[in-house]
């Protein structure tokens, strides 16, 4: 990773799923990482079950993770989509977002990086697998993350 890249995070990331529908939703995630694991470039992102999101990661295979330069459009953007729920609201006509699906992955027009990700592997997170019980002050509804993997594609 370069410097660059690492400093246009703006506190987060765009990840936007697309249903097997082709219904597209997007949210605010700032937990994750990329890395090689199992022979692939991937990565991987967090989202708890609550979340309007959730359901389309559930759903579908492919997603994207959306960098966007690092202004205060792009902030505003953020925590939007961070904030807001697509039960309620269209995010990415709120935010003035426009959307292609390449290949079926949500790629917005005005990114300064992204990446196409299809999922491999899901799982949730087991209060009982924590070793360091401190890490559980994030969980005190016991609403547990899942944790997807996914295969960078481009």
């Amino acid at each position: 990773m370069t410097t660059e890249f690492l400093s246009s995070l703006n506190g987060g990331a765009l990840l936007t799923a697309v249903k097997e529908s082709g219904e597209v939703n997007t949210m605010t995630v700032s937990w994750g990482g990329v890395g090689i694991l199992w022979g692939k470039q991937v990565a991987f992102v967090f989202v708890r079950p609550q979340r309007h999101t959730f359901s389309f990661t559930e759903n579908g295979s492919k997603m994207s993770l959306t960098f966007f330069e690092n202004n205060e459009e792009s902030k505003k953007i953020l925590s939007f989509c961070g904030t807001k729920s697509g039960r309620d609201i269209d995010k990415i006509k709120a935010c003035g977002l426009k959307y292609t699906l390449d290949n079926g992955y949500p790629i917005f027009e005005n990114a300064k990086y992204t990446l196409k990700l299809k999922k491999i592997y899901a799982d949730t997170i087991k209060k009982d697998c924590f070793i360091d019980t401190e890490c559980l002050k994030w969980y005190k509804n016991d609403d547990f993350h899942t944790v997807y993997v996914c295969e960078i594609r481009g």
